[in-house]
C-alpha cells in the first residue's frame, strides 16, 4: 500500500491540495494528509470562505522544501526516503525532520527520528540532541543523551563543544537536571 500511495504522491494524480513550501509547490491529497496528521486535518478541513469544495492551497512556513518532501514521503509511505546509506546524511535529516514531525503530530516519525539520533550520540552532537529532545518531548533521546554524558569523560568532552553551549543557552532546565545527576553520584 505504501508503494502505491508513494506513486500517487509522485504522480500528483487526483491531488486536491497544493502545498507551498520553500518556494516550491507540491500537489497532495487532502484525505491522506488529514488521515495521517491531526494538525494538517485541522488546517485542511477548517471552514473556508469560498466553501468546502474550493481549491485548497496551504503555505508551509519554517520548513525547508527538502525536509517537507521527506515528511510527505513518510505520510504517504510510512517510511523515510533512501538517503544513499550515508549515516551522517541520515542523521542530519532526522535532526531536521524532528521539529516538523512534532509540529504535525506524526508520532511514529518522531520516534524514528529519535531512534536515529540516539544511534549517533557523541561529544559533538549530544548538546544539540539534548536540546532537541527537550524541545520536542523525546524522552528516549533525552535519557540516551544523559546516560552518554554520565559515562566516562563524555561530560567533560561535551562541555567544550558549541552544541553544549547552545544547550546551556536554550534549555537551562536540562542543565539543572544534568547537574542533579552529577551531584547524586
Amino acid at each position: 500500500m505504501g508503494r502505491d500511495l508513494g506513486r500517487l504522491l509522485s504522480s500528483g494524480e487526483g491531488a486536491d491540495v497544493s502545498l507551498e513550501v520553500g518556494g516550491e509547490t507540491v500537489a497532495a491529497h487532502r484525505s491522506i494528509l488529514a488521515a495521517r496528521s491531526p494538525a494538517l486535518r485541522a488546517e485542511l478541513f477548517a471552514p473556508a470562505p469560498a466553501g468546502p469544495s474550493a481549491a485548497v492551497c496551504v503555505w508551509i512556513e519554517g520548513v525547508d522544501a527538502e525536509v517537507f518532501r521527506a515528511l510527505l514521503h513518510f505520510v504517504y509511505t510510512d517510511s523515510l526516503p533512501e538517503l544513499e546509506d550515508d549515516v551522517h546524511e541520515a542523521t542530519a535529516m532526522a535532526r531536521r525532520l524532528l521539529a516538523p514531525a512534532d509540529r504535525y503530530g506524526l508520532e511514529r516519525l518522531k520516534l524514528i527520528c529519535e531512534d536515529k539520533l540516539c544511534d549517533d550520540i557523541d561529544a559533538s552532537t549530544v548538546g544539540t540532541a539534548l536540546a532537541l529532545a527537550e524541545r520536542h518531548g523525546c524522552q528516549g533521546l533525552k535519557r540516551a543523551c544523559l546516560d552518554f554524558l554520565m559515562a566516562g569523560s563524555n561530560l567533560k568532552a561535551a562541555i567544550a563543544t558549541r552544541g553544549f553551549e547552545h544547550l546551556s543557552n536554550s534549555c537551562p532546565s536540562v542543565l539543572k537536571e544534568l547537574l542533579d545527576k552529577v551531584v547524586a553520584l
